[in-house]
């Protein structure tokens, strides 16, 4: 039985990517980086950190990646404040009130840092509808590994074969799987270059993931 549902952040409830996008060519423009269109899409999923660690060693470059993330969270604090258009994706909040109302437990488990997660949930008036925000930032590993979604579960006060997890990215789509929990891949607009092959349902629109149909599909795949 469906009792709780973990959900990333960055393209499943808000779509900040380019906001982020922007910050962090800001930043590579900083410290002189020339960064391809397919390295980075295969950051999306992972932490700030991970992402400068992989920049480090990639350009060799000489600053740490703690020096990478400050100059990054610095342009994504200055474009997050001056940016009016920022909304939630169409259909989430009344999917998250949906589930909210039915009594599942909804936990975030986002790679973004707690800081943004709490800018976010504050601008959108979202804490009253989870019991739990958690930040891979604030985790050994970031996805693809499955430790968000591990303790997600344990957030959650249920097992893992009673929760499901909503992700966008091939990275948490990877980690949502290797941490046993049935995981559904939202293909929508704002997703580029994402492999949703291992997730075990895939959806574009919100209106699929219903409370009614997806307690319908899920109990139908536990069987």
């Amino acid at each position: 039985m469906l009792k709780a549902v973990l959900f990333d952040m960055d393209g499943v409830i808000v779509n900040t990517e380019p906001l982020h996008h922007k910050a962090y060519c800001q930043m590579f423009n900083d410290v002189n980086i020339d960064v391809s269109d397919a390295l980075y899409a295969s950051f999306t999923g992972q932490s700030t950190l991970e992402i400068c660690k992989r920049l480090c060693d990639h350009f060799n470059l000489p600053l740490g990646p703690e020096t990478l993330v400050g100059l990054k969270r610095d342009h994504f604090r200055v474009l997050f404040e001056t940016n009016s258009e920022l909304a939630l994706l169409d259909g989430v909040l009344d999917l998250i009130k949906e589930y909210h109302k039915h009594g599942l437990k909804l936990v975030l488990a986002s790679s973004a840092s707690m800081e943004n997660i709490n800018n976010i949930f504050n601008r959108f008036d979202l804490n009253k509808y989870f019991i739990a925000k958690l930040s891979g930032a604030d985790l050994k590993a970031s996805k693809p590994h499955p430790e968000i979604f591990e303790k997600a579960v344990l957030a959650s006060g249920h097992e893992r074969h009673e929760c499901i997890v909503i992700e966008d990215s091939t990275n948490g789509i990877k980690a949502a799987k290797d941490a046993g929990i049935y995981c559904v891949g939202y293909d929508s607009l704002h997703s580029q270059d994402q492999d949703y092959s291992l997730a075990d349902l895939v959806v574009s629109d919100f209106k699929d993931l219903s409370y009614s149909k997806i307690t319908e599909v899920f109990e139908g795949s536990i069987v």
